[in-house]
């Protein structure tokens, strides 16, 4: 069986790893901007359109991922620029937010879709502390233009912290193989 990780993430990619020892990277090109109510509907329709946008065979499991941070009813998803990383993470400091990752999985020409929730409470942060972070960790790739693996933002957390980083696997792993069916 082919499978298909549909998102340029290197955090995916290695969390993916912990499932799989071969898959292969497909990037898609497709409009990530949000129009629907909640924050847990636009993860989810963001990563079945990554899955869609791919052609693939009938026995091709293909996973697509889409990751926001939510707070007060603003999204935070990747900062376009360092001037962006910074309202961001200055408007972040000092509370708590929602990390919310929409998963999709197509397999056999059928759509599985879930999404998980953690919340995460950052530091306060002065202005040094967040130039400082936008100088080391480059955060122009991260939803929330922050990583949790950085240990340098965040002051605590619940829920899944592989979500947190953009990929449910503990989760992912269980629907994974409720839908090609393990041990059946």
């Amino acid at each position: 069986m082919e499978i298909i990780l549909a998102s340029a993430s290197p955090r995916r990619k290695e969390l993916l790893g912990h499932i799989f020892d071969n898959f292969r990277i497909v990037v898609t090109d497709i409009d990530e901007s949000f129009t629907l109510i909640s924050p847990e509907e636009n993860v989810m329709k963001i990563a079945t359109n990554k899955v869609n946008a791919i052609d693939s065979s009938f026995e091709t499991l293909i996973i697509g991922a889409d990751t926001t941070v939510f707070l007060d009813g603003v999204y935070y998803n990747k900062p376009i620029n360092e001037a962006d990383a910074a309202r961001m993470l200055a408007e972040l400091s000092g509370k708590t937010h929602k990390v919310y990752t929409g998963i999709c999985i197509k397999y056999r020409n059928k759509l599985y879709s879930f999404f998980e929730v953690s919340n995460v409470t950052f530091n306060n942060l002065s202005y040094n502390d967040i130039d400082r972070y936008i100088t080391i960790k480059q955060p122009l790739d991260k939803a929330g233009a922050y990583g949790i693996q950085d240990n340098a933002v965040v002051a605590s957390y619940t829920g899944d912290y592989n979500n947190i980083m953009g990929l449910p696997v503990d989760r992912l792993a269980r629907e994974i193989k409720e839908i090609i069916g393990y041990g059946n």
